[in-house]
């Protein structure tokens, strides 16, 4: 059996992707000596919010993931943010090698809103690795399985994130609606002869205050 060991060298924005993309440069390790022909690898990115601090404005921003702070101790818990795939070439002793990171800006989803609610430091990150391992035997082709204590950590900057998102969304951002919360969205624009999507959402936003 072989054994492998891997490493996150470096996790940054791809600047010339189609959509928000962060790449992790990886480091594979094989400590026997055999020859791996391939690796067809998965990689599951989790969150550990609970290995960083939050500053007062954070805090209030993640009340709607986390609950208030005195609850923290039972809700701030590891959650996953994607799931990653690559195929890894042949090698012998070490490699290094990328895996695509694709990223959204939809805020129905759990880790996009927990970045948007963090002003600075960083995200730490866990890395769980699973997949297939393609050898050389002494019969032949071998197969065996990523072991599954194969695993890295890395704290991702937030502004590696939000320098990325601003690339693709700036100054801006989504919230996917329904189709019929839209259309009513667009009645109410048209019938207060409103200029701008960002202005409507301002009326909206000071009648309901208005109304408290």
């Amino acid at each position: 059996m072989s054994a492998y060991t891997f490493t996150v060298l470096d996790v940054a924005a791809e600047p010339y992707a189609a959509s928000p993309q962060l790449t992790c440069r990886l480091r594979i390790a094989e400590s026997t000596g055999r020859r791996v022909h391939a690796i067809a690898l998965r990689c599951q990115v989790r969150i550990e919010p609970q290995r960083r601090r939050y500053d007062p404005a954070e805090q209030d921003a993640l009340r709607g993931l986390f609950g208030e702070r005195e609850r923290w101790a039972d809700t701030l818990k590891p959650f996953q943010w994607m799931q990653a795939n690559a195929t890894v070439p042949g090698f012998t002793g070490d490699i290094e090698t990328d895996l695509a990171l694709p990223c959204t800006y939809d805020l129905e989803v759990i880790g996009t809103r927990y970045l948007h609610a963090l002003d600075a430091g960083d995200v730490p990150l866990n890395l769980l690795f699973s997949g297939t391992i393609f050898t050389k035997g002494a019969t032949g082709f071998e197969v065996e399985q990523v072991p599954w204590a194969c695993e890295a950590r890395w704290a991702l900057p937030v502004a590696v994130w939000r320098d990325m998102i601003d690339a693709f969304f700036p100054n801006s951002g989504y919230v996917l609606v329904s189709a019929d919360i839209l259309k009513e969205l667009a009645a109410f624009r048209a019938r207060h002869d409103l200029i701008s999507w960002d202005e409507t959402m301002r009326r909206l936003l000071a009648a309901a205050e208005e109304s408290r």
